[in-house]
């Protein structure tokens, strides 16, 4: 899956204080790479946990990936997808609400727009085939509109990174911080503190910081990762220009903060506004 989005934590974040206890894993996961840390955590206790992550995270990269055999590859390739998971109508169900919200801005329609574009075919065409509103869906089958195909690339790191997130608070780590290029947490550190992470532009620019207990982080950049003839690889789905250089959004769920992040690139302040009250959890940690 080819990232999205330009994320900087800072190294703080998973650095652990001298004498302390924690359990950290490192690994990859849609194209990236992966690190957890475990804050207060027995690592030998923490072993096992770190090898039902990397199952789950297979898992999921066997739902959305789109670069090898997956249910979204299926469901691209046919058109249709009968009995489709669980996971896949969660993670559409979601793109619709912040679709809605956006005002169209995120729409993971925008696969065949970002390909003719990536591959310089025809974007015109491509573009026709944009439109969330033409994709049918219920709990027996996913069904495309005619030459549409779907990316979960704005949000699907951003939903592993909850599954990670539950299933670590699951097993009773209280004191997590999981790290997909999205960040999510399971709570503060176990001092208490909360987790403090660095925001930074596709130049490395510092803009912020966020402080995470219990919350997730996403930022987007546009032109941290170029496609095609040099355009960004964030794209408007009805031709909305790039407005900014980063957006960065934290929410109770990263999947929430993912696709945010990704939309409001594209829209101006007042739609951002008003795309935010949509959401009550979520708040906006950057913008440049």
């Amino acid at each position: 899956m080819n990232r999205r989005r330009f994320l900087t934590i800072t190294a703080a974040a998973l650095a652990a204080p001298r004498g302390a206890m924690a359990a950290r894993w490192q690994g990859r996961a849609f194209g990236t790479a992966v690190a957890l840390r475990l804050d207060g955590a027995d690592p030998s206790r923490a072993a096992l946990t770190f090898a039902r992550v990397a199952a789950e995270l297979a898992r999921v990269e066997g739902l959305f990936s789109l670069h090898r055999e997956s249910a979204l590859t299926r469901l691209n390739r046919d058109g249709r997808l009968a009995g489709p998971p669980d996971a896949l109508r969660d993670i559409l169900s979601l793109a619709v609400r912040v679709h809605a919200a956006t005002g169209g801005a995120f729409d993971p329609t925008v696969q065949p727009l970002w390909l003719a574009t990536a591959m310089g075919g025809d974007t015109g065409a491509a573009r026709a085939a944009v439109g969330l509103d033409r994709v049918q869906a219920d709990d027996a089958e996913i069904r495309l509109g005619r030459g549409q195909q779907l990316t979960f690339n704005g949000i699907a790191q951003g939903w592993a990174a909850d599954r990670i997130a539950a299933l670590l608070a699951a097993e009773g780590y209280g004191n997590a911080l999981i790290d997909l290029g999205e960040i999510a947490t399971t709570g503060p550190r176990a001092d208490g503190r909360p987790w403090r992470a660095g925001i930074a532009g596709p130049d490395g620019e510092a803009l912020g910081k966020a402080l995470l207990a219990g919350r997730a982080l996403a930022t987007s950049s546009p032109r941290g990762t170029l496609i095609g003839a040099g355009a960004p690889h964030i794209l408007g789905p009805q031709g909305q220009a790039v407005r900014w250089r980063t957006a960065s959004v934290s929410a109770d769920r990263a999947a929430l903060a993912d696709a945010l992040s990704t939309a409001f690139c594209l829209m101006d302040r007042t739609a951002i506004d008003a795309a935010l009250a949509a959401f009550p959890g979520a708040a906006l940690a950057a913008l440049a």
